[in-house]
């Protein structure tokens, strides 16, 4: 990631969902995948394996070092720059009083508002409280409790209601 040749054993990283080699001073920006090394992953010009390594060994975790994505409760929504803004206009707010309201810089909100940087989890709970709106797309369980199904019988039910009247 950083551009430097990889010197010693090269570590496998979780960023974003795509795995990476990478050196042990970039191992910190991601999750470090605890599975057999795969030779198939393509090495960048000059690199060379350490030593006759034949097969190296799986570390066993019990403990995973989370990166962001572990956290994140669901989706967020495509407009939420507009239910950002529209909120924070019924609320009489500029763009700096809410910035100082949660304590982040008037800039965050102007790129967030301009659609340039989605909210951190952070700043989205944080925007939430502020605002008092969603931004994330998790259903509702009050919601799917209330919707009335349509249930069609199965053939095995029919099989049943045969026997029963017999």
């Amino acid at each position: 990631m950083c551009g430097e040749t990889i010197r010693g054993p090269p570590k496998i990283v979780r960023v974003e969902g795509a795995e990476l080699q990478v050196c042990a001073r970039c191992g910190k920006f991601g999750t470090e995948v605890q599975q057999q090394r795969r030779t198939d992953i393509a090495r960048p010009a000059g690199a060379r394996p350490a030593g006759n390594v034949k097969s190296p060994a799986v570390i066993p975790s019990t403990y995973r070092k989370r990166d962001m994505f572990d956290f994140i409760e669901g989706d967020i929504v495509d407009d939420y720059n507009v239910r950002i803004r529209n909120a924070r206009m019924e609320k009489g707010l500029s763009q700096k009083d809410l910035a100082m309201q949660m304590k982040e810089k008037e800039h965050l909100i102007q790129k967030i508002e301009n659609r340039d940087l989605i909210p951190e989890e952070g700043v989205r709970k944080k925007l939430e409280k502020v605002l008092e709106i969603r931004l994330i797309d998790a259903p509702d369980t009050d919601v799917e409790k209330k919707v009335p199904g349509t249930m069609a019988p199965t053939l095995g039910d029919l099989t049943i209601i045969r026997k029963a009247k017999k």
